[in-house]
């Protein structure tokens, strides 16, 4: 992967919960930021489309991932969130742990 797609704090790697996963580089304490989702604006949905609420009530912006970051996979018992797109961690992450956020209500594990 070129240097200018990593993040310093997290790797990608093969996922026991789906395919490729996001993983701590090192140990990643309690509210501390582990990267952006940085990606490409978009308005089609996609594989690695994140979708941000933007500043106008009720619309949203997509970002196809173009980082890293692109590789977090859903988990109903996350350890990290996004604020838009910036991931921090919720609690305690040890180097090796995959790094999950919830994907919300609407996420549909079978679709």
């Amino acid at each position: 992967m070129p240097d200018w797609k990593r993040v310093a704090r997290a790797y990608a790697g093969d996922s026991e919960i789906h395919g490729r996963g996001l993983f701590a580089r090192e140990p990643i304490e309690a509210d501390e930021y582990i990267g952006c989702y940085e990606g490409i604006p978009t308005q089609e949905n996609g594989m690695h489309v994140l979708w941000v609420e933007s500043d106008v009530e009720g619309e949203w912006q997509g970002f196809d991932g173009t980082n890293v970051l692109r590789f977090l996979n859903h988990s109903p018992d996350p350890n990290a969130e996004l604020d838009g797109q910036d991931l921090y961690a919720m609690q305690n992450i040890a180097a090796g742990d995959e790094i999950t956020i919830d994907y919300g209500e609407w996420f549909e594990e079978d679709a």
